[in-house]
């Protein structure tokens, strides 16, 4: 009788990524198999648990889970809310994005639709200064604020339509920031035309930041450029109209709209953080 040949170590060593991959593959299927007995409560009551705790990948398992079982349930539902937080904490941009793009379509009447406008706000809102740029004085003005603008936008929705939110006051504060921020970075643009002596393109981003981002503290000097492209370009009237514009808001000795020079972002961050 043969006797079979025993595996040498080298064999046995091979066979070990293939016994873990099964060792895996027989967990997940157990898991998957425990969430498919469980009621849409006691899904909903595990997923929240784990959101609280923080193990946002599995709060997000077993949402979809639960939307994908009991899709027309009002865990489900409310699963739906929920998991746009779970993404949005577990760094999933995107599927954050287009789970509040989903829930706000499908739910447009929904009591709180506010908080779903609300995180697609926060998901794009502009990061603040880490410590390391707060503690080197770094300005911020003139990296391009590329997704502020729609974070803007979502946020300016639940201050205008949902005025009485939980969440508008401080969706409300984040809009200064990022009407300020956005006016800034024209106000670098400008800069940047005015040092070139490209005076029509300086005074288009100087208007622009005057009349899209009202208030902002750059105003100030969003006129005098304007003021200064006008006479350069010799538009005497508009320079004179301009400069009682600027005197009527800005009167000798104002210190209001320090231009380019302020740090409105520093002023945010020390009530954020």
């Amino acid at each position: 009788m043969t006797s079979l040949p025993v595996p040498t170590r080298r064999a046995t060593w091979r066979l070990l990524p293939l016994a873990l991959a099964l060792t895996v593959l027989a967990a997940c299927t157990s898991n998957g198999n425990k969430l498919s007995r469980l009621a849409p409560d006691s899904l909903y009551e595990r997923a929240s648990k784990s959101l609280r705790s923080g193990d946002y990948q599995e709060a997000i398992r077993v949402y979809e889970a639960l939307t994908a079982r009991y899709p027309f349930t009002d865990q489900a539902r409310q699963s739906r809310l929920d998991i746009i937080y779970a993404y949005y904490k577990n760094r999933e941009k995107e599927s954050a994005i287009d789970a509040a793009e989903t829930f706000i379509r499908e739910n447009p009447a929904h009591p709180r639709v506010d908080y779903a406008w609300y995180l697609k706000g926060l998901v794009d809102f502009e990061r603040t200064p880490n410590k390391v740029e707060r503690l080197a004085n770094i300005n911020l003005d003139g990296r391009p604020p590329s997704t502020a603008r729609k974070s803007f936008l979502a946020l300016k929705v639940v201050v205008d339509q949902y005025p009485k939110s939980a969440y508008a006051a401080d969706a409300r504060r984040r809009m200064i920031y990022l009407r300020n921020r956005l006016a800034d970075f024209e106000m670098q643009v400008a800069r940047y035309y005015l040092q070139r002596n490209a005076w029509v393109a300086a005074a288009q981003r100087a208007q622009v930041s005057i009349e899209q981002y009202d208030g902002a503290p750059s105003t100030r000097e969003a006129l005098q450029i304007l003021i200064e492209c006008y006479q350069k370009l010799g538009y005497t009237e508009l320079a004179a109209n301009t400069q009682k514009v600027y005197a009527e808001n800005f009167p000798a000795g104002s210190t209001d709209g320090t231009g380019g020079n302020s740090r409105w972002w520093k002023i945010w961050q020390k009530k954020n953080g």
